[in-house]
């Protein structure tokens, strides 16, 4: 081959890349990541079509794909209901809303607002305001572990990590209890706090391994030039930091977001957040599927909205410091 090569012919060669897959591969991998995309949307998708159904089309045997598109699930979901006698209804004024009407169909009467929006308003609050707190305790605490000699450093931070280790239901009694003693039951700040307490661990270790990846030369440039520690803080390091932090604040959303088990134990009225609220969403007869089903999909929708909004920083968060000279 290389004699041909001296010549001036042509070289062919069967060598190629070990890391760069081959067509089929890739065209294996494609298969899998959608067939798999697939499968996950599958309920998601159905879940959007219940919200548009009627009652008796929700829980129809076989189950309907064609069928005639419904506002049931939403009046369900945003108001309560009165049944009524129909001499009742008769003296009402006529009907002004879409609600109203298939209301009075049903020989009921819309007496208020549900409580879904007061619910749904306690999950902003407290998944949003948990995430804002456990990243900047954990973003302060990862830098102090990266960047200063701190005692027994191996062993805080393998005590810090025991705590995702241990099932939440384990310590769901004592924390019941010591909440009641300390008046923050069914309280936004009661579940703000403990909500915090069960991040945190998780945006030490993971920002730690961010800041880890940070070059300490540009901090020290920055004391050089006049910087003091915080300023450097604040002006170097967390810029460089920014992907990691994203990444760490969408993990800690979604488990603030999604957190069933304290939020029946410790909630039942003011604090109350979305996930216990939407199970029990009882219409005539049994459970209301379609209002069911639009809760839920509304519920998806600001976690979706944020991670889509910040998904290139999640995939630099997710991918920083994997490739090292």
């Amino acid at each position: 081959m290389f004699e041909r090569a001296a010549r001036g012919g042509p070289v062919t060669t069967q060598a190629h890349s070990v890391v760069e897959p081959s067509a089929r591969a890739q065209w294996i991998a494609g298969a899998i990541v959608a067939l798999y995309a697939v499968l996950t949307m599958v309920p998601l998708a159905w879940i959007f079509l219940t919200a548009f159904k009627s009652g008796p089309d929700s829980i129809s045997y076989p189950p309907k794909l064609v069928f005639t598109p419904s506002a049931e699930g939403f009046c369900n979901l945003f108001h309560t209901r009165s049944r009524q006698t129909e001499e009742y209804i008769a003296s009402l004024p006529p009907a002004a809303t879409v609600c109203d009407r298939q209301a009075r169909a049903g020989n009921m009467v819309l007496v208020g607002p549900s409580n879904y929006m007061p619910r749904f308003i306690n999950s902003l609050v407290i998944a949003f305001g948990s995430t804002a707190l456990s990243v900047a305790l954990g973003v302060t605490a990862a830098y102090a572990f990266s960047r200063f000699r701190v005692p027994l450093k191996d062993d805080l931070l393998f005590f810090i990590l025991s705590t995702r280790m241990m099932p939440p239901i384990a310590v769901a009694i004592p924390i019941y209890l010591m909440y009641r003693e300390l008046g923050l039951s069914d309280t936004r700040l009661g579940m703000i706090l403990l909500y915090t307490a069960v991040n945190v661990s998780l945006a030490v270790w993971l920002l730690k391994g961010f800041i880890d990846e940070i070059p300490r030369e540009y901090e020290e440039a920055a004391l050089i030039d006049g910087y003091t520690r915080l300023q450097a803080f604040f002006k170097v390091v967390l810029p460089q930091a920014t992907t990691g932090i994203v990444a760490t604040a969408i993990f800690c959303l979604i488990f603030a977001w999604n957190e069933y088990a304290f939020a029946v134990l410790l909630t039942s009225g003011e604090a109350q957040t979305a996930p216990p609220f939407i199970p029990i969403i009882i219409g005539e007869g049994g459970q209301d599927w379609p209002a069911v089903a639009v809760g839920t999909t509304l519920f998806l929708l600001p976690i979706l909205v944020f991670t889509v909004v910040l998904r290139r920083h999640l995939l630099r968060g997710i991918t920083f410091g994997a490739v090292r000279k």
